[in-house]
């Protein structure tokens, strides 16, 4: 071998028959490093195969093709008669100090600036405890999995497989899966709509973030009821609008609240949940539907109606959405499947003028180029047999008994320690705990015994601090719904 210092570089390898990479890509890599690192300059001439084997104690072949792939990505170049030497054609590199060189190691950091924002630290929590008050999840052991199982399979055996795999679809969602949803949103919510009123998105959050992207532009503002769900709140900010939150109260939003901003200042947006509020699940009266889209029309504003849970009404029949009654196209209505049916499924779709959906789809292109056209049609397929149907008609009754149950529970075993009003519909209970209870506490104590329940964390403002978390009993069989309200009765 030509140099002892090159003797001593190579020596220092380690390779690993252990690990899942093969030999000579270890080596190449390690002899990748040096070279990115400075410890082999240009030009310089590595030992032979039979050396390198030799110091290493490996296998000649395995020596040559590791220099066989740096070769091959331009990092070596070898001459007949000569050897094989760093590139000629890589730069000079400053040497760095072997202990500091990361061989195969993922970046942690990156070299160059975030844009970091607040409201973009959501860090994610899965609970695995045995039981769960959760957000307001539906029970997947209800969904017809089954039935869905069997109407994706038939799309992958159909004919027209090119159609359907061969090519990139139209990016605003199949044609089947577009008219079931015009038709089930005409039979069931009183919409007038043509599937050229449809798009597929996947899920409500994508669908707001959409129409940030599309229609909200920086210093835009957007009002929206305070509390409310965040991660909404988070894509205003994220589109540089400027958030206006007005009250909540037991009727809804506070209309005459958007009044008085309307008449100081130009609103492009109102965000609202009107047919169960998030987070309080209240239901936005008969007389402040008709001012809000009486505002609308006057003055202007979009109104973005996020209706996450219209299947789960149980006193009566559900409340006909805004978009039923909008006659000036002024309401963009948006829909999905996740409370529904199951979380884990992106299935959603935003209602609108064709003038809207057309304009939306286009800048859906940048983001998505198109959705899940065969989860789509296979969901199509289970609105237009009326499986999704029966599943709800099922599924709402077995809702309702739980929401009865859990709220006993919670009168009964909880008294004075919560306040709330029995929901008309929705998954969840808003619940307000005394005020001498650190929910916080509480969460973390509860997690010990096996039951999530949130810290109540994301509905807390500077201007409102009400000390309440929502409780999903919808998830939950009757008995764990006891055992759930039992761990929490002892931890207060």
């Amino acid at each position: 071998m030509d140099s002892p210092i090159v003797k001593d570089v190579f020596s220092r390898m380690k390779l690993n028959p252990e690990d899942a990479r093969a030999i000579y890509l270890q080596l190449s890599d390690q002899i990748l490093a040096l070279i990115k690192h400075g410890q082999l300059t240009t030009g310089q001439k590595l030992p032979s195969t039979r050396d390198m084997a030799s110091l290493l104690k490996i296998n000649r072949i395995t020596v040559s093709k590791a220099f066989e792939e740096l070769h091959t990505q331009g990092w070596l170049e070898s001459f007949v008669g000569r050897g094989t030497f760093v590139s000629s054609h890589v730069p000079e590199l400053e040497p760095k100090k072997l202990q500091n060189i990361a061989i195969n190691k993922a970046q942690k950091v990156a070299g160059f600036a975030l844009n970091d924002k607040q409201y973009l630290s959501n860090p994610y929590f899965v609970p695995t405890a045995d039981f769960h008050l959760d957000d307001g999840y539906p029970d997947p052991r209800l969904a017809p999995l089954k039935e869905l199982y069997r109407a994706y399979r038939s799309q992958l055996t159909r004919s027209g497989l090119y159609y359907k795999f061969g090519s990139y679809n139209t990016p605003d969602g199949p044609e089947i899966y577009k008219e079931a949803i015009s038709s089930y949103l005409n039979e069931t919510r009183g919409l007038k709509t043509t599937l050229k009123n449809i798009l597929s998105v996947r899920g409500t959050l994508m669908g707001i973030n959409l129409v940030c992207n599309a229609l909200i532009r920086q210093g835009d503002v957007v009002v929206s009821g305070i509390p409310g769900w965040q991660r909404a709140e988070h894509n205003f900010l994220h589109s540089k609008a400027k958030h206006i939150g007005i009250p909540v109260d037991k009727y809804g939003l506070v209309v005459d609240e958007l009044k008085k901003i309307c008449k100081r200042t130009k609103v492009r947006m109102v965000y609202v949940t009107p047919h169960h509020h998030y987070p309080t699940t209240v239901s936005l009266r008969i007389d402040r539907r008709l001012e809000l889209l009486q505002l609308a029309n006057e003055y202007g504003f979009i109104i973005f109606e996020d209706d996450y849970d219209f299947d789960f009404h149980y006193n009566y029949r559900p409340l006909l959405p805004l978009a039923s009654a909008d006659e000036n196209g002024m309401v963009i209505y948006c829909g999905s499947f996740s409370k529904s049916f199951s979380p884990a499924f992106r299935m959603g779709y935003i209602a609108a003028s064709e003038n809207v959906i057309e304009h939306l789809t286009n800048v859906r292109v940048l983001l998505d180029r198109q959705g899940d056209h065969i989860l789509d049609n296979a969901m199509a397929e289970l609105i237009n047999d009326g499986t999704i149907q029966r599943y709800l008609r099922k599924t709402l009754t077995v809702y309702e008994e739980r929401r009865n149950h859990f709220c006993n529970l919670l009168q009964n075993e909880l008294g004075n320690a919560v306040d709330f009003s029995i929901p008309d519909g929705g998954m969840t209970v808003w619940t307000e705990f005394d005020k001498s209870i650190n929910l916080e506490k509480l969460s973390q104590q509860a997690y010990k015994k096996g039951l999530y329940v949130s810290d109540g964390k994301i509905h807390q403002y500077p201007t409102y601090n009400t000390n309440g978390i929502r409780l999903g009993f919808a998830s939950s069989s009757l008995e764990n719904l006891s055992d759930s309200v039992e761990i929490l009765k002892r931890l207060i």
